[in-house]
């Protein structure tokens, strides 16, 4: 016997409890709006009315059930006000690296308050182009770039970028150099920096998010962050900063790489669940009354 939609979701939600899915409401609503290709909302209103069930919905469920992740499934992830596409060989952009974008977004303003009409922002590692492309959706007065190296991430990096003002290095992060790419007033990224050997609980992630995306190279997942330090170093202008992602139990350590490295002004940042998701640090300035040169 055919169910309506309601029925279908009520059951996709229980199925998906049953597997251990975080958040079983939502995915459940979210896969019948996929088989619908409408919008949450639209959906939910449909079930309301008593509408069928989607052909190929129970389908979708049992994949999520599996621990598929959502955005592998619908083939999309939103990050601040974009959906982005995703799928296998790439990160999944979660909600708190939407933290790094603000926090770019917040200098890159300082930068034109203080005469540089242009800021110039550098995305190191920048897998889907979440941020890069944020950053420049939503303050087209900046220069954005976007470094990746990896053969899946680049798929969708050039997908998601594709039509945008973002440039895209394909290369190693830490190969960048002035001459190679220019300076930069921004240096933001979001690096791989699980510590070698903790392997994540999460079947969407430890299944899915590709290893060279979350180990930080080490035992402490250091190595990866400090490289995005050092080419920061190179690439930054004078009075330039860096925005870097990482784990809770690296704050300080992350603070002292940093210090060690002659950055200052070093702040952590929380994300909306009041972790320590971030931290900020600055190049000193040349001389501190010259004048702000133009990025190149």
């Amino acid at each position: 016997m055919s169910s309506t939609l309601a029925q279908a979701i009520a059951w996709g939600r229980a199925e998906l409890a049953a597997a251990g899915v975080a958040s079983p409401d939502a995915d459940a609503a979210l896969l019948a709006a996929h088989a619908l290709g409408l919008s949450r909302g639209e959906t939910e209103a449909r079930a309301i009315l008593g509408a069928p069930e989607p052909t190929g919905y129970r389908d979708l469920v049992r994949r999520r059930a599996a621990r598929e992740p959502l955005q592998h499934i619908t083939g999309t992830a939103p990050f601040r006000d974009l959906e982005l596409a995703v799928g296998p060989g790439v990160f999944v952009p979660r909600p708190e690296t939407e933290l790094l974008v603000q926090l770019a977004l917040d200098d890159a303003r300082l930068w034109r308050e203080a005469g540089e009409t242009r800021p110039a922002v550098i995305d190191l590692g920048t897998g889907t182009g979440a941020i890069a492309l944020a950053v420049a959706s939503e303050d087209p007065a900046c220069r954005v770039t976007a470094v990746e190296r990896e053969p899946g991430a680049l798929e969708w990096a050039r997908r998601n970028l594709s039509g945008s003002r973002v440039r895209l290095l394909e290369c190693d992060y830490r190969d960048v150099t002035p001459d190679t790419a220019g300076r930069f007033c921004v240096v933001v990224s979001n690096p791989p920096y699980v510590p070698d050997g903790e392997i994540p609980r999460d079947p969407e992630v430890r299944d899915y998010d590709p290893p060279t995306a979350l180990y930080g190279g080490d035992r402490a997942g250091m190595r990866h962050p400090i490289a995005v330090m050092e080419t920061a170093l190179r690439v930054l202008r004078p009075g330039g900063s860096l925005i870097m992602e990482h784990a809770e139990s690296q704050v300080e350590p992350v603070a002292l790489a940093l210090t060690e490295r002659g950055f200052q002004d070093v702040r952590v940042h929380h994300d909306l669940t009041d972790r320590p998701r971030a931290t900020t640090a600055r190049v000193p300035d040349a001389h501190p009354d010259d004048e702000l040169r133009s990025c190149s």
